[in-house]
């Protein structure tokens, strides 16, 4: 029986909100996901440097992940530093 790892979950999460990203011409980049359960990312495109990136991470990006996989902590934006 395979074993999906936590990683292996969310980034398969943050490949299926990649395309909304897409559509706005930002994009999402996977960086790691902490011992701590905190995900680092890093924000691209228009999206590194909209106005609501913050936003963005904290409404779709963290709060979908939490929905599916509750243990993650939190996420954050290894360049803006949220």
């Amino acid at each position: 029986m395979d074993h999906i790892t936590l990683e292996q979950k969310v980034i398969s999460i943050i490949d299926q909100i990649r395309p909304y990203l897409q559509q706005d011409g930002g994009d999402i980049e996977y960086i790691q996901l902490r011992p701590d359960n905190v995900v680092e990312v890093k924000l691209q495109g228009a999206c590194g440097s909209c106005p609501h990136a913050k936003m963005t991470l904290k409404n779709g990006v963290e709060q979908t992940l939490k929905h599916y996989l509750p243990e993650i902590d939190h996420v954050e934006d290894v360049v803006l530093g949220f």
